[in-house]
């Protein structure tokens, strides 16, 4: 238990049931809310580079919370909790139209983002732990004995209703905050059960579920709409950092953000807590934008005014899960359905079903994928295999793409000498190539010929029946998968 401007607040968080997350005895919205839905299976957006591209992808991660102060402010966005006695306050919104009424069970002296006297979002959130209601407010503004905010939206935890379509919230998606928040308390359970909030600098004047609000004028579609979701790609590696922010981006990665704001780019939102150290969130800022991408959840969606979200048993797992493939070289990958009769699925790479020239090509029937004559940037690509019966369910390999070291070929012997009319065996060996056959030639000329003796595809090669002048040859090895490399060995023709 810890005292925040003189109220108690105990929060727990547990897993009561797959991707769950709870505060108190209440649910964070029910297990099978968007929110608390996995969608490192779901397949890339195809505007996902534009949307990244828009948003910033040498933009670096930001955790917008912490521990202490920030120009006197704390860092984050706070909450409180309360017994279902609390006292319930009037409140009176500049948004009056799409905000609840209330009364709000909100105290007086509840914290407010970047405090008491913050010009900015100023947002404000309570949940009556025993009834499972969160109240959230926007530019509010504590009264003698009520609230005054710029809008208020109130949210039945133990319920899967969105708001009203086109009706904000305290944020502007029209979606909860808290839900988004990351919380100390889930450092110390070891796991983060849900999508994370965060904003970005311009967005489209449009929504997508679960969203309910926009908040913009900006009708081009190189911008995201709000509810838009992303996650950290699965090909970054985060074995390097700490516990605590391996935590945070296996969150990313499994349960991505969600766009629910205007503001600075790829801002992750969470609470404040003196726990936090500073130095080691600060570390998250050295991943950019380019290290995530977006996804469509609408495969997911049951009802467009729910935030219900098809939960499904259905998985496919592709085989090898990470390679290494050389430029211009191949690699076999096989898909596995598990759950469906219909093991059908299809291919792509990073998003494209099929792939291209920049990212590499794959049958988008039989798996076999072609590495690009160039090693893009970032050299790793993601295969995907998503299931055709249900389009959730989709599996992933990471696939490095390296130079292909140059061929080498090398033969024995070297410098023979061959008595004419007689017989010497040639041996050629290829190396960093799949493809180990050679061609023979003599002089120049493939197999040979009675002048300058004659050489087999085996590498037997015949001296002429009389001495050449000049009396040496060359033999020669040439590289079938890369004919510009070969080797050569010069024979002597001596006399019978």
């Amino acid at each position: 238990m810890r005292s925040l401007l003189g109220l108690s607040i105990v929060v727990s968080f547990a897993a009561l049931a797959p991707a769950q997350q709870t505060i108190g005895t209440c649910p964070v919205f029910p297990a099978d809310n968007i929110w608390n839905t996995r969608i490192d299976q779901l397949p890339v957006s195809p505007n996902s580079v534009t949307w990244v591209n828009t948003i910033g992808p040498s933009s670096p991660l930001h955790p917008d919370f912490g521990s202490g102060t920030y120009d006197g402010e704390p860092i984050g966005i706070p909450y409180v909790t309360v017994p279902g006695t609390q006292t319930k306050y009037p409140a009176t919104f500049t948004y009056q139209s799409e905000s609840d009424p209330g009364p709000y069970a909100t105290p007086l002296n509840a914290p407010i983002e970047g405090g008491s006297n913050s010009t900015g979002d100023r947002h404000v959130i309570s949940i009556d732990t025993d009834n499972c209601i969160l109240y959230e407010m926007w530019d509010a503004y504590p009264q003698t004995a009520s609230w005054k905010a710029g809008s208020g939206a109130i949210f039945n935890l133990s319920s899967d209703a969105l708001r009203p379509a086109t009706w904000t919230s305290a944020d502007a998606a029209g979606l909860p905050i808290f839900p988004g928040l990351v919380k100390y308390e889930e450092i110390l359970a070891g796991q983060i059960l849900h999508a994370i909030r965060f904003t970005a600098p311009q967005t489209q004047d449009t929504y997508v579920w679960p969203a309910r609000h926009e908040a913009s004028s900006l009708t081009g579609s190189q911008y995201p709409p709000m509810g838009a979701r992303f996650r950290l790609k699965a090909s970054f590696n985060i074995s390097s950092f700490s516990p605590t922010n391996q935590i945070i981006l296996t969150a990313l990665q499994r349960y991505g953000m969600m766009l629910a704001d205007n503001g600075s780019s790829w801002f992750i939102s969470g609470a404040p807590d003196a726990r936090w150290n500073n130095d080691d969130l600060h570390v998250l800022t050295t991943i950019d934008g380019s290290n995530f991408e977006a996804v469509d959840v609408s495969p997911l969606m049951v009802n467009a005014n729910s935030g219900e979200a098809l939960q499904t048993s259905v998985t496919v797992s592709v085989t090898p899960p990470t390679a290494s493939v050389y430029t211009n070289a191949q690699q076999q990958f096989t898909a596995t359905v598990i759950g469906n009769s219909n093991e059908a699925v299809t291919w792509d790479v990073n998003g494209v079903v099929g792939g291209n020239s920049a990212v590499g090509f794959i049958d988008s029937i039989g798996g076999r994928y072609t590495a690009p004559a160039v090693v893009p940037s970032p050299a790793t690509v993601t295969v995907h295999a998503t299931s055709k019966a249900v389009s959730s369910a989709v599996g992933n390999a990471s696939v490095t793409i390296a130079t292909a070291p140059q061929v080498k070929v090398s033969i024995t012997p070297k410098s023979p000498s061959v008595r004419a009319g007689k017989t010497k065996q040639f041996t050629a060996t290829v190396t960093n190539a799949t493809n180990t056959a050679v061609r023979w030639e003599v002089n120049g000329v493939v197999g040979g010929n009675r002048t300058v003796g004659e050489i087999t595809a085996a590498g037997l090669y015949t001296a002429p029946a009389a001495i050449p002048s000049p009396d040496k040859v060359m033999v020669t090895a040439v590289s079938v998968a890369d004919p510009s490399e070969s080797a050569s060995a010069t024979v002597t023709i001596t006399a019978k």
